[in-house]
């Protein structure tokens, strides 16, 4: 059948009746992503499991491995009225970082569904999005509706490494899966953000990624003479490492305020009455005013350089040759080249430094066809919500897809209540997503779909 309007005031559809067993399922996969390819786990079991979840629907799906045995991705189709239009790619990600069990209020794998929440590692990161995605394509097809363009499902491996294995072998190697696809949406967008109004009120926000910082992992190597830790040494690999590591660690890089950054910010400001003053030296406070999700935005004005991991030595009286660091970089969108001349002036001469990762920054902007769905679908559901596009401060599978030309936003649609600390979840001890969330956004999701 055609495409029919959404579900607001209507019976729960069935794709809201069955979200929160699927990110429970999905979540009791440990697909926990080392790093490390020997001691990664679980993607290619999920993804069985979600191609089967499809084909039981209807679909007919393609099972790719990315590179290496076990890193599992799935793909499915669903035509649209008019396949001349470009596709639609909504894409997410099986894998999740580690969880240490004992540090968790319930066991992270557990997928438990108590208090209001669905518990578990992935819940937010991105096993939410990715249940939405599969309760929204199950129903399409079972009960025959038809989108107005083609859509893609892309269920995706390795995003938590930088997509190596996953949605960058993807696009080097099977550019055919992704052929006629204009458009892409994925994961860290479309949340709420509530804040308060100067009429006492208050607003919901829902923040579309348009935007994502530059993703650099950065390893540093100092080299020098190796001896004995008795004798007197002028030139040690680990002190000129370790200084450089503190003088990169401590630095302030300048305030940037890109495109999309200046409109959240003007959004926010015109919502609240705060005024943000890219010239303040004080911006960061202002923003602090926001709540847990300034820790997000205030990523977003600068570049960062946090080291990670530090390696040297083997033997506690043998001063070695050689000490490394990594560094977490993440660069503003054009300000690579300045970044990298910052780097060399801090770390100095005698450190080298490499690239171990290195994905470029991504910026669109804040308009046509798709954002306007978006805004629709919000407002569908909750009349007095707002859309308003931000800056990620992290990456997403989307750097991949950006460089086939797609353009690529994040909207992963959660009404979140104002209490809850969403930024600390990300990565965090007793991640967990509202139910009532999941609901909604698999609601503003069909809504979305169905007039993209």
């Amino acid at each position: 059948m055609a495409a029919t309007g959404d579900n607001s005031g209507s019976a729960r559809s069935r794709a809201v009746s069955e979200v929160v067993d699927l990110v429970s399922s999905l979540i009791r996969f440990d697909t926990s992503n080392t790093g490390d390819p020997a001691t990664t786990k679980g993607e290619r079991e999920c993804a069985e499991w979600v191609a089967r979840q499809l084909e039981d629907a209807g679909y007919t799906t393609e099972y790719v491995e990315s590179g290496l045995p076990g890193r599992g991705n799935v793909f499915a189709r669903l035509p649209g009225a008019d396949s001349s239009r470009g596709a639609l790619l909504l894409h997410g990600h099986l894998d999740v970082v580690p969880a240490e069990a004992a540090d968790w209020s319930v066991h992270p794998f557990s997928g438990a569904v108590q208090d209001g929440y669905v518990w578990g590692r992935g819940a937010i990161d991105m096993k939410d999005m990715v249940g939405m995605m599969l309760a929204v394509a199950r129903q399409f097809k079972i009960e025959g509706t038809v989108p107005p363009r083609d859509l893609v499902f892309a269920f995706l491996a390795d995003e938590e490494n930088g997509g190596k294995w996953g949605s960058q072998w993807l696009v080097e190697n099977r550019p055919d899966l992704f052929a006629g696809i204009t458009e892409a949406v994925g994961e860290v967008g479309g949340f709420s953000l509530t804040v308060p109004r100067p009429d006492g009120g208050e607003r919901r926000l829902y923040l579309v990624e348009t935007a994502e910082k530059g993703l650099g992992w950065m390893r540093l190597r100092a080299k020098a003479r190796a001896g004995h830790g008795s004798f007197l040494h002028e030139d040690n690999a680990v002190t000129i490492l370790a200084a450089a590591v503190a003088r990169l660690g401590t630095h302030t890089f300048p305030l940037v305020v890109s495109d999309s950054v200046a409109e959240f910010l003007a959004a926010v400001s015109e919502e609240t009455g705060l005024a943000f003053d890219p010239g303040s030296k004080d911006i960061e406070g202002t923003l602090a005013k926001l709540g847990s999700i300034s820790r997000i935005i205030g990523a977003t004005l600068r570049d960062t350089a946090n080291p990670t991991m530090l390696n040297a030595g083997y033997k506690a009286n043998v001063i070695p040759q050689t000490a490394e660091a990594v560094v977490d970089c993440r660069v503003v969108p054009g300000r690579l080249a300045e970044f990298e001349r910052e780097v060399d002036e801090l770390i100095g001469p005698d450190v080298e430094r490499e690239w171990v990762t290195k994905l470029d920054s991504y910026e669109t902007t804040f308009d046509g066809h798709l954002v306007d769905a978006m805004n629709e679908a919000i407002l569908a559901h909750d009349p007095h919500g707002r859309t308003v596009p931000y800056m990620l401060s992290g990456g997403t599978d989307a750097k991949a897809f950006a460089d086939l030309g797609i353009r690529c936003f994040g909207f992963a649609p959660l009404r979140l209540p104002p209490e809850l600390d969403f930024a600390a979840l990300f990565h965090g001890v007793d991640e967990r997503v509202p139910v009532d969330a999941l609901e909604f956004g698999t609601d503003v999701l069909e809504h979305f779909l169905l007039h993209s």
